[in-house]
Formats: structure tokens, sequence, C-alpha cells
């Protein structure tokens, strides 16, 4: 099971005022990770669920991290009281296995494009939100992903996450550094 742990890291790039990027190598196929993305029921286990997207439709992404931690953790106050809201989101792109681009936040916040390329039995994700205009900025979007994509790199190696929050807070302080840099 893991915790907040410092290997996990990988930084998040700014690649524009308002774009960040994430990459991360996972240990399942792409056709695996694909379904983590698209499937509500999968997708809840590493960052929210809703319902399923699909090519051209809306689907809905549910605010519920209690599903994120394998330990029964409170969420912090700043995040308790999002717990249960729903984002209207627009499937922009629809690729499979490859390809899937979607509004963030209703679209208040831009686009999340997940790209996926096959690297033998594992799948290399890159993960571009573009159009960020909230406040919290690169900062709490990028540990956000940061966050989110350990979780789903740990669930696909098998492993836990025994406390997502603590994962988050130290996912805030690693990526204020490489956004420093």
């Amino acid at each position: 099971m893991t915790e907040a742990s410092a290997e996990i890291w990988v930084p998040v790039k700014r690649i524009a005022p308002d774009t960040i990027q994430l990459e991360r190598t996972l240990d399942a196929p792409v056709d695996t990770v694909w379904r983590y993305l698209t499937e509500a029921d999968l997708r809840r286990d590493w960052f929210m669920g809703g319902t399923d997207a699909t090519p051209g439709g809306e689907f809905d992404l549910l605010i519920d991290h209690d599903n994120l931690s394998d330990e029964k953790v409170e969420a912090p106050e700043s995040y308790a009281a999002m717990k249960g809201a729903v984002w209207s989101e627009k499937v922009i792109r629809f690729e499979p296995p490859r390809l899937l681009e979607t509004t963030f936040q209703g679209g208040k916040n831009g686009t999340v494009t997940y790209e996926l390329t096959p690297e033998g039995d594992k799948s290399h994700l890159v993960i571009t939100h573009s159009g960020i205009v909230s406040g919290t900025g690169a900062q709490d979007f990028g540990s956000g992903w940061n966050s989110h994509l350990t979780v789903l790199e740990e669930r696909l190696a098998g492993r836990g996450v025994k406390d997502f929050w603590a994962l988050h807070a130290q996912s805030r302080q690693a990526v204020e550094g490489a956004l420093e840099a």
C-alpha cells in the first residue's frame, strides 16, 4: 500500500501560461487504461465517477474522493464541501484507445486531453490540461492531476493507496517546486 512517497512523483510541466502537462508510464496495456479513462466505475477508483464518456456525448464527473483511499480518511475542510458535486462534461474527441479530449469543470476551466501510446505491455499516458482560467491555476490543477495519476498508477500496478489526502498534500509541495523550477 502506498502512502505519500517521494519516488512516485513525476513533475508537472507548464507548457503555456494556461496549460499544464503530466506524463506517466502505467503498468497496463492501452486498452485497459482507456477503460479507466472512459468507464465511470473504473474512473471512480482513481479520479471521479459519474457516467461513462462516449463519442460525441456528454458525461458527468461526480466528486467523491472517499473512493481513493483504502482506509477511511476525512477530506480536508477545503475539499469536503465539494463532495457530491457533479460536473457535466462534453466529449470533444474520442479516438479509442489512443485519444480522449473533454471539457473540464463544465468547460469553465478549459479542456483535458488524454493521449495513450503503447510501450510493450505498458502504456504511456500524457495529460494536457489547457485553458485554465481558475485563480488557483497550475498549482492546484497540477497537484490534483499529479495525485490522481499516482492513484491510477498504483491501482493499475495492483497496489493500494492508504491515504489519498496525505498523497495530495505531498503532491502540492512537489508540484509547487516543479513549477518554480
